[in-house]
């Protein structure tokens, strides 16, 4: 009987020291997730957004025109259809600024800012987006090619924006005009704030040069009638 006895405290006290053990793991438990918390994707502080702000320097000169023009969004390749800010270093490798986004991504942003400049030459009868009300005699199709900050071969970085753009007539359905836009603009430090403002200065120009030749060459064209 005593036998019985000691046998059954035994698995009472194995009982009770399985159940202490088990308290002592789901303790320790939020302490180990909390400690691994940060290497959970998407946990981390989330990147800061960027504004592109250009100013319009449109020339005056420029002939005042009575079409109405389409912009379509830009084309681009994935590395460049994004919110991420991309630089690259040498030619070959595409990389991104660490917790640095645009507020949008790139081609949506450049389309805006294309029409904005349009609108700001007061040159244009009506300027829009494919899903606006206006019904295009002309369609301004670019391709974004490059829009990065290069970190070669100069020592501070350089923003460069490249763009392909073609007017279509939508009367004619055919390309009336193409040409390469290529501007680049060197970053005062490197920082992102003083890439930003690079990004500035190389897109404005671009899109300057975009507005003129677009207007100029649609005129142009009229004039062939």
């Amino acid at each position: 009987m005593t036998h019985h006895i000691e046998n059954r405290r035994a698995i009472e006290n194995r009982s009770r020291l399985s159940r202490r053990r088990l308290l002592e793991v789901l303790a320790a438990a939020p302490l180990v997730l909390s400690g691994c918390s940060s290497l959970v994707p998407g946990q981390g502080p989330p990147p800061d957004l960027y504004r592109l702000t250009p100013k319009p320097e449109i020339p005056g000169t420029i002939p005042k025109v009575d079409w109405q023009l389409e912009v379509d969004v830009p084309n681009a390749p994935a590395s460049l259809d994004s919110t991420r800010v991309a630089l690259l270093h040498n030619p070959s490798q595409f990389e991104y600024y660490a917790r640095a986004n645009w507020v949008d991504r790139a081609p949506l942003l450049i389309q805006s800012l294309l029409i904005e400049f349009f609108e700001s030459s007061g040159k244009i009868l009506s300027v829009g987006r494919d899903s606006s009300d206006v019904h295009p005699d002309y369609v301004l199709s670019t391709e974004l090619r490059d829009f990065q900050m290069d970190y070669f071969p100069d020592p501070l970085p350089l923003a460069h924006v490249g763009m392909n753009a073609r007017l279509i007539s939508v009367r004619q359905r055919s390309i009336v005009a193409s040409r390469r836009f290529d501007q680049l603009a060197s970053a005062s430090a490197d920082r992102i704030d003083s890439a930003v403002a690079a990004f500035n200065l190389a897109l404005g120009k671009a899109l300057d040069e975009i507005v003129v030749w677009t207007i100029e060459s649609g005129e142009a064209d009229r004039k062939l009638g």
